[in-house]
């Protein structure tokens, strides 16, 4: 495109801009979903505690190297908020995570993935019960219908039980939920850089302290595959360094409401990915991701809200 069609169509590039912004948060929401799989193959080698240590060592290493190299060492935001950082790094980071990786030892890749993708609605629901009002009847029935979603995908209707690790899942969305608006409601000063850096610091030493009490990382470390460390380390650095860095361009671009609609891709991709593995989902899980999504897209009000008159 020449400068003349820039200067005679001063849209055009904002649209690419825009088209750009897009396509970074979509492969965010799909190197989140490639997250699932990854931990399954960690699992296959190493015990929890170590695997989770391992991924946020490398994580909190890479993402407070780009908070240097972008923005400085961030010192001040973490003199202002040291207290609410550590609280948020050990919920939101190492509780998240630890229940993500135990859980995974007995739930599959796309049931934990689609748990994981009703925690913005989760989010939305339980800040409206800690700011003392009652959510909006659209978000209850959005919830009762992602919830039907789930039940399908791990066969509950079927008369199948929802795992042990399902339910450490779902308590892990609800850490990242608690750590979604302590970062609203606690943080102050603090650029979303700096609070995901000094957090994601907090969380992986909290996970090495207790990687350190109850396994052997070290060992375990040195007897791991390369296949292993790869997937810890695509986790890591693709699944969390840069996932985050393509979902900022899409907030900062496109906005957080229409950024936030591809969280949606996080089932969907962890779906396609297990079927590339040889694990071909049944036809229930399939309808389960699409309840689950259409009952999120239907709480945030995405569908069903008439267009307001002009």
């Amino acid at each position: 495109m020449s400068l003349t069609d820039l200067t005679e169509n001063p849209h055009a590039e904002t649209r690419r801009i825009e088209g750009s912004a897009l396509v970074l948060s979509a492969l965010a929401a799909v190197f989140w979903g490639s997250n699932f799989e990854a931990t399954r193959i960690v699992l296959q080698e190493l015990p929890p505690w170590s695997a989770a240590a391992g991924r946020f060592v490398f994580a909190a290493l890479g993402i407070l190297l780009w908070l240097r190299l972008a923005e400085g060492p961030g010192l001040r935001a973490l003199r202002r908020n040291a207290l609410a950082f550590l609280v948020l790094g050990v919920v939101g980071v190492a509780g998240f995570n630890a229940a993500l990786f135990l859980g995974m030892r007995t739930s599959s890749p796309v049931t934990a993935a689609l748990i994981m993708g009703t925690s913005p609605l989760t989010t939305n629901l339980l800040e409206a019960l800690i700011g003392g009002r009652w959510p909006a009847r659209r978000a209850l029935f959005g919830m009762a219908i992602s919830l039907i979603g789930v039940a399908l995908t791990v066969g509950a209707f079927s008369g199948a039980r929802f795992a042990p690790g399902d339910l450490l899942i779902f308590a892990g969305s609800l850490a990242w939920a608690l750590y979604t608006i302590g970062c609203r409601r606690w943080v102050r000063d603090a650029s979303p850089l700096e609070t995901s850096a000094w957090t994601m610091l907090a969380g992986a030493v909290t996970l090495l302290i207790t990687a350190f009490a109850l396994e052997d990382p070290l060992a375990i470390a040195a007897a791991a595959s390369p296949t292993a460390w790869g997937a810890i380390l695509w986790m890591a650095l693709i699944g969390s360094v840069l996932a985050y860095l393509f979902w900022q361009v899409g907030i900062s671009v496109r906005g957080p409401a229409a950024t936030s609609v591809l969280f949606n891709l996080v089932p969907v991709s962890a779906l396609l990915i297990a079927a590339a593995f040889g694990r071909m989902p049944h036809l229930t899980q399939v309808i389960g991701v699409a309840v689950a999504i259409f009952g999120v897209l239907l709480a945030s009000g995405r569908i069903g809200r008439r267009p307001r008159a002009r």
